[in-house]
């Protein structure tokens, strides 16, 4: 019975009706997942009058932090696991779409300096921030559908201007060009974007890269900074 309760709730929310549980899954651990999902949606309805909006339900985790609540606009089916932070404070705010998980102690943050009111996020449906990862969106960062991120992925969409030497570095300034990123692309663990890059859909960054440069669709790329490795289906892409 606690089987088909998961099962069946796993199916609505993700809106798949093919998801199975592994068979091996013992029942007191469906039944603790049950209790948690069950915690996490209550919080969720305590959070969603001081959202700017929520199309559906929405499962919190302890300790989440929510500043400028007014700026959020959520989909169906959005998880805010334990200890995330979003500080919406921007132009556009933060937007994720149905089914969008952010990971436990991850940082979004909107807008750098007071100064220079920032640009925001926006996530597309079925796509994930994983844990410990950190989103710096004032220069504009967009992620679209059905999108992996590993583990303490970090995105910089502003950068420093430095070109005078007779200025302390913090005094002259800011670029923000934002970052892009398209459907179907993962970003393995450990992987730093830089302002301005723009990775095209379905690709593949290798974890632990620092990418500098856009990355056309489908390619696999890698390293510090990140290169072409190869591409998935194993053709020739032109520049």
């Amino acid at each position: 019975m606690l089987r088909n309760l998961l099962q069946n709730l796993i199916r609505k929310t993700k809106h798949d009706p093919g998801y199975t549980l592994d068979p091996d899954l013992p029942t007191s651990a469906i039944f603790i997942i049950l209790r948690e999902r069950g915690l996490a949606a209550m919080r969720g309805l305590m959070r969603r009058p001081f959202l700017g909006e929520c199309g559906g339900r929405l499962f919190v985790g302890r300790r989440v932090q929510t500043l400028h609540g007014r700026r959020i606009f959520l989909g169906r089916g959005v998880t805010l696991e334990d200890d995330v932070r979003i500080d919406a404070l921007s132009r556009e705010g933060v937007r994720l779409g149905d089914n969008v998980s952010v990971g436990r102690f991850t940082v979004i943050e909107c807008t750098g300096i007071l100064t220079n009111l920032g640009k925001g996020l926006s996530i597309g449906d079925n796509s994930n921030l994983g844990d410990y990862n950190y989103v710096g969106a004032a220069g504009g960062v967009r992620i679209g559908e059905n999108v992996l991120i590993g583990q303490g992925v970090r995105f910089h969409s502003e950068n420093h201007v430095t070109e005078r030497i007779n200025a302390p570095i913090k005094s002259q300034g800011v670029t923000n060009s934002g970052i892009v990123v398209g459907d179907d692309v993962w970003l393995g663990s450990g992987v730093i974007l830089l302002d301005g890059v723009k990775i095209g859909t379905g690709a593949v960054v290798a974890a632990g890269s620092v990418v500098t440069q856009d990355v056309l669709p489908y390619a696999i790329v890698g390293g510090v900074p990140a290169k072409l490795i190869k591409y998935r289906d194993g053709g020739v892409r032109e520049a």
